[in-house]
């Protein structure tokens, strides 16, 4: 096992997924932003994963551009909740399994449904967190769809 493994190559090793490995130095709080940047990657093509909750504290997880906000108005009335809100770090530390930074959504200690922006689907290949700070993979965004039955919302706002 090398000091690269996480739960999600793990996951994406089982299922014989090939995927590109892009370490950084992390910045807190520099966000897909800080990555693109010093990867030298569109932050469009970044890809973050946000945890987020139901009106019932019901996790879920959200894959949206990095240079895009959630409208968690049009992602709540899309997947039929009445609301929809990011998860305080240390819950959504615990239901992922991950540290926020480090957030990837393969491999989460809960399975929980994932929901992807759909314009990302229409990109030729994303960079995704690996399962720790400062870690990309670079991966094809069907693999989200086919790995964890994401589905295909539309709540990007421009920035």
């Amino acid at each position: 096992m090398g000091a690269k493994t996480t739960p999600a190559t793990q996951m994406l090793k089982a299922a014989g997924v090939v995927f590109t490995e892009h370490p950084y130095a992390y910045l807190e709080h520099g966000g897909a932003q800080h990555s693109a940047e010093v990867l030298g990657f569109d932050p469009f093509t970044v890809v973050k994963t946000l945890v987020m909750q139901d009106q019932d504290a019901k996790p879920l997880l959200v894959l949206m551009h990095g240079n895009r906000k959630v409208s968690t108005k049009n992602l709540a009335r899309q997947i039929g909740a009445k609301s929809v809100e990011p998860c305080k770090p240390e819950v959504a530390n615990r239901h992922s399994g991950y540290l926020v930074g480090g957030t990837s959504p393969f491999g989460t200690r809960k399975v929980m449904p994932v929901y992807i922006e759909e314009s990302i689907l229409a990109l030729p290949k994303i960079a995704i967190n690996g399962g720790r700070r400062g870690y990309l993979v670079g991966i094809a965004p069907q693999v989200c769809v086919d790995l964890l039955g994401a589905k295909s919302v539309h709540c990007a706002l421009a920035d």
